[in-house]
């Protein structure tokens, strides 16, 4: 423990230093390295796809460096009287987040009782209403990609009881979103109309992932990397036969991507 918290302290001190003595450091204000934490977060997100134990030691360095960042440019704050706003530090931050860990594992600091994983995840919920959220999807980002906006909107849901019973009703829902929606484009339906029709397929099937215990950010990124490493097999392939992907018919690049598929 000791190791550890000497070298959060030098972090710390490392901190103090740039910001003083730093041209671009001291520069920075919390709204001018939002975009840096998103790149920085979205970097820790490829690593861990990657399962690259060295890169994810280091992109999480770098996220927490951005959180000592907003802790330390938080902590010149004057404390203004008009608007009742004050600074914070990086101890404000770490004691805010210990009370509500406290608060919000009740099964452990307290004497409510628990029996598996879920009912964790149901009390977590009630305990975030009675902390004032109005809504449980509430906490849902607006901001989060579509994609794990809806993962996290159905999880929110069934912590509260709203959800299907098995996985057999919701592959039902999705071969009816199926049929709606090959409905719309045979009928010849507005754009509007089969975006929409589209958007409840993709919500169901997202649906059906979490009953398959499938994270569906995970699986299409996967998907991304693996059609990638396909597709500059099949470039690269291409071009050691001396010709051009935009002279070449679809049979011919079949060749080659049925290739990279045995690969």
């Amino acid at each position: 423990m000791q190791e550890k918290l000497k070298a959060f302290e030098r972090l710390l001190l490392i901190m103090d230093e740039l910001r003083e003595k730093c041209p671009w450091d001291k520069k920075q204000t919390i709204e001018s390295i939002r975009h840096l934490t998103i790149e920085e977060t979205y970097e820790l997100s490829d690593a861990i796809m990657e399962k690259d134990m060295l890169n994810i030691k280091k992109e999480l360095g770098d996220v927490l460096l951005h959180v000592v960042f907003y802790a330390k440019i938080a902590s010149e704050k004057k404390v203004d009287l008009d608007l009742s706003v004050a600074g914070f530090d990086i101890a404000d931050i770490i004691n805010t987040l210990c009370e509500k860990l406290i608060f919000r594992h009740p099964h452990i600091y307290a004497d409510v009782k628990v029996e598996n994983e879920q009912q964790v995840i149901e009390n977590w919920e009630k305990l975030k209403l009675k902390e004032g959220n109005k809504s449980v999807l509430g906490g849902v980002p607006s901001s989060l990609p579509a994609l794990i906006k809806a993962s996290r909107i159905q999880e929110k849901a069934r912590a509260v009881g709203f959800d299907w019973d098995n996985s057999e009703q919701v592959w039902g829902k999705v071969q009816e979103e199926i049929n709606e929606f090959k409905h719309e484009i045979e009928t010849g339906a507005s754009k509007e109309k089969i975006e929409d029709e589209f958007g409840d397929l993709l919500f169901s099937l997202i649906n059906y992932a979490r009953f398959m215990d499938i994270n569906p950010e995970d699986a299409l990124e996967k998907t991304n990397k693996k059609f990638i490493k396909r597709f500059q097999y099949l470039e690269g392939a291409a071009a050691n036969s001396g010709k051009q992907l935009s002279e070449m018919t679809l049979s011919e690049m079949d060749v080659f991507w049925n290739q990279a598929k045995k690969l």
